[in-house]
């Protein structure tokens, strides 16, 4: 054998199918735990386009981690084989709104989505190209390959404007396609976003709204038990899915970062040589997910974005009583971080920037008050991450 064949493990002596325990993958109809109520909620407002009819435009709301994304996958698909039963063709495009943020990168999404360029002939590049042009080249696509497309706005919030909102709820009302109807399910985890969209959309679009509430320990023990055959047999120990569900349960029911903990348990024993999923790895585990996924909301933020961050940190880890603090006060502490690093701080305004951009990655969550006529109003923010982890992910964000 080679020196090279050494590097690689032939054969994983922990996991049988990984790809389980990925955030991206969607699961069988069996391994749908816990959303029977949603599911046939969604179906129900999208049936009519089984029969080439008008699907309703849906809002869903829910915290992260809740299935929103999975049910409006799983029952879009559902509907593509079923429609084809019944002699019509159906398709649906899924646009994560938080990379395609803008009306240009979200329409070429779904114009590629949709397209089968032998049928139509239609090339949808990936720039070069006006808006209006990728909405001329999506509505010919439609009309020429479909009887009913739904379209998934994941993160819809962070859309840059209500524009392509418009354009797609009122299609068919402005005479732009013909022969296929649009459905819209718009995917939030902020409860209040409606309350900010264009009144002519509100209108048109939020014909129908489901929130979905966060699993309980019960769910997510069965949502891992049920990609629990991602690990080959006799590898997890029996209190290790108990564990990883309470404490997922405990602090935010989020299931993906619940399985992102079974998952990361499973490489910790990997890394470790250890034949079996320790509970003892479950915490490790769970300090990791924590640490990855801030480390990759923060990837790429500039030094001030950092300072702005670790004085909103500093003030979490000092003053324990409280939650929230004032612009000012974070102001305050950030002026003094800035002497320490050697840079030039910037304005009170350029602050207040910097701190929507971190409510905006629901990094921190801001509040306005009214501190009556003497005051004025204000706005207070909090960090919705664990101080500590910031802290450290920070810390590590300087020395690399």
């Amino acid at each position: 054998m080679s020196e090279s064949d050494d590097l690689f493990i032939r054969e994983d002596p922990i996991f049988a199918n990984k790809e389980l325990l990925e955030i991206n993958h969607l699961p069988d109809e069996g391994r749908i735990v816990g959303r029977d109520e949603e599911i046939s909620q969604l179906a129900n407002a999208v049936n009519p386009a089984i029969f080439g009819q008008s699907p309703s435009n849906i809002l869903i709301y829910g915290k992260t981690g809740t299935g929103k994304s999975l049910c409006a996958k799983y029952v879009s698909q559902r509907l593509i084989r079923t429609a084809d039963e019944e002699g019509v063709t159906a398709g649906f495009a899924y646009v994560d709104c938080a990379q395609d943020s803008t009306e240009t990168q979200a329409v070429q999404t779904i114009a590629s989505a949709l397209n089968d360029r032998e049928a139509t002939e239609i090339k949808i590049p990936d720039r070069g190209i006006s808006t209006a042009t990728y909405y001329k080249r999506l509505w010919s696509i439609l009309d020429a390959r479909l009887d009913v497309a739904l379209v998934i706005l994941d993160e819809i919030d962070k859309l840059d404007s209500d524009d392509i909102l418009m354009q797609l709820s009122r299609a068919g009302e402005a005479g732009k396609i013909e022969d296929c109807k649009i459905g819209v399910i718009g995917i939030s985890n902020k409860i209040k976003y409606k309350d900010r969209m264009d009144e002519r959309v509100k209108s048109s679009l939020c014909e129908r709204e489901f929130v979905f509430p966060p699993y309980d320990a019960t769910q997510l023990r069965a949502i891992m038990d049920a990609r629990s055959d991602a690990f080959r047999e006799g590898v997890l120990e029996e209190s290790v899915v108990p564990r990883a569900a309470a404490l997922a349960a405990k602090e935010h029911g989020d299931a993906r970062k619940a399985i992102d903990i079974l998952r990361y348990a499973g490489e910790i024993a990997q890394s470790n040589d250890v034949g079996t999923v320790r509970e003892e790895f479950v915490i490790q585990a769970r300090e990791r997910a924590e640490t990855d996924r801030f480390r990759e909301l923060i990837r790429g933020s500039t030094p001030h974005s950092r300072h702005v961050l670790q004085a909103l940190t500093v003030l979490s880890l000092d003053q324990t009583d409280e939650e929230a603090f004032r612009t000012t006060r974070v102001f305050d502490v950030y002026q003094q971080i800035c002497r320490q690093e050697g840079a030039d701080p910037l304005s009170l305004r350029r602050v207040r920037d910097l701190l929507k951009e971190h409510a905006f990655l629901d990094i921190i969550e801001q509040s306005r008050h009214s501190g009556g006529s003497a005051e004025g109003s204000y706005t207070e923010h909090q960090l919705l991450e664990d101080p500590h982890v910031v802290k450290r992910v920070l810390a590590e964000t300087v020395e690399s």
